[in-house]
């Protein structure tokens, strides 16, 4: 019964640490880290939309990660980057064993999400303070060979061809699903709108859906790629997001799309700013 007791006590305690105001401060860090990278990829997609053909600058994380670096103090802010990412990552670790914020926070598929995504900024962040600490290869490294290097090594599996062809189609529903949810403005959800003025409240709602649906359309994208990739096996077909940013100037829009779509991106780190100010946590 004690030891029972204990635990339960001990369980209590985890829940509270995991809720309180520690959590949520570098919960809130995070969401400035992800916004400055976002801002910073939006930026690179504009520059790479009205440049000419030889300019390879990468309109990714690691473009970001290397703006940054060149910047004044940009030493210094790389490690304040990783740091804040790596308290996104800590706070979805919270989520995974104590469930999301809202009355259905803790069921299965809400916790999996937050596992996931935990994993993501977790690597995202060990990336950045890697390339701060000096592996310039670490979180500079272009996402397109990466993509075309794991799609080559998935497809060789015994399976492989269905193992990318699954993923690339998850990745393209998972696009479609963020812009679906961006239009229908299901993130008002998790934000405290009572604490908002009406100018506010509008600025965020434009944000939240055009930065979304940009977020969405380029996942859907990717994925679209990575399912070709699988089809055809040809592991070229897979993109990283730069090259993925880049083809949208391969359609009839030209440039303009892919500058739309960075507008988009720089949106939606705007709007992981008025996340980390108002977002429930």
């Amino acid at each position: 019964m004690r030891l029972s007791g204990a635990t339960e006590s001990g369980t209590v305690q985890a829940r509270r640490v995991a809720k309180g105001r520690a959590v949520a401060a570098v919960a809130r860090a995070g969401f400035i880290g992800r916004g400055v990278l976002y801002l910073l990829i939006g930026a690179l997609a504009l520059r790479v939309a009205f440049a000419d053909g030889g300019d390879r600058q990468q309109a990714d994380r690691g473009g970001a990660v290397a703006e940054l670096a060149d910047r004044p103090f940009g030493h210094a802010l790389l490690w304040l980057l990783g740091a804040a990412l790596a308290g996104m990552a800590l706070w979805r670790l919270s989520e995974l064993f104590f469930g999301q914020a809202g009355p259905d926070g803790g069921t299965a598929r809400k916790r999996a999400l937050s596992g996931g995504r935990a994993v993501f900024y977790g690597f995202v962040s060990y990336s950045v303070l890697a390339y701060a600490a000096g592996d310039k290869g670490s979180g500079s490294g272009s996402s397109d060979k990466q993509t075309q290097d794991v799609t080559a090594k998935a497809l060789d599996w015994p399976g492989g061809q269905w193992i990318v062809a699954v993923a690339g189609a998850a990745v393209l529903g998972a696009g479609v699903w963020i812009a679906g949810r961006a239009l229908l403005r299901k993130f008002r959800d998790r934000l405290r709108l009572g604490e908002m003025s009406e100018r506010v409240r509008r600025a965020s709602d434009v944000l939240g859906m055009t930065g979304g649906t940009a977020r969405g359309v380029l996942f859907a994208t990717a994925g679209g790629f990575a399912l070709a990739a699988a089809l055809r096996h040809e592991p070229g077909k897979a993109k990283g997001m730069d090259d993925t940013l880049r083809s949208f100037t391969d359609t009839a829009a030209g440039p303009w799309l892919l500058a739309l779509i960075a507008v988009g991106l720089a949106a939606f780190g705007l709007f992981s700013w008025v996340n980390a100010r108002w977002r429930r946590i």
